[in-house]
């Protein structure tokens, strides 16, 4: 296996997460304004951020496995 020296530190693997993100959002921004051409931009911003906050198909978490309760003891 070849390594990557630039994703060997974790500062620039959280770089490339956080750039990875930017990109996701970019793209799904641009998603909106094709599905919805005649949509405002703050429309298209507000759909955004309904998209994000639920995160459709990720509404437990990111991973596989069971639900736990995080609520403070």
């Amino acid at each position: 296996m070849i390594r990557d020296p630039r994703t060997d530190d974790p500062a620039a693997k959280l770089r490339l997460a956080l750039d990875l993100f930017d990109s996701g959002v970019a793209i799904m921004r641009e998603s909106l304004k094709r599905r919805f051409p005649e949509a405002s931009d703050q429309t298209v911003a507000e759909a955004l951020d309904a998209w994000l906050r639920q995160r459709p198909g990720a509404e437990h978490g990111d991973t596989a496995g069971r639900l736990r309760d995080w609520s403070p003891l």
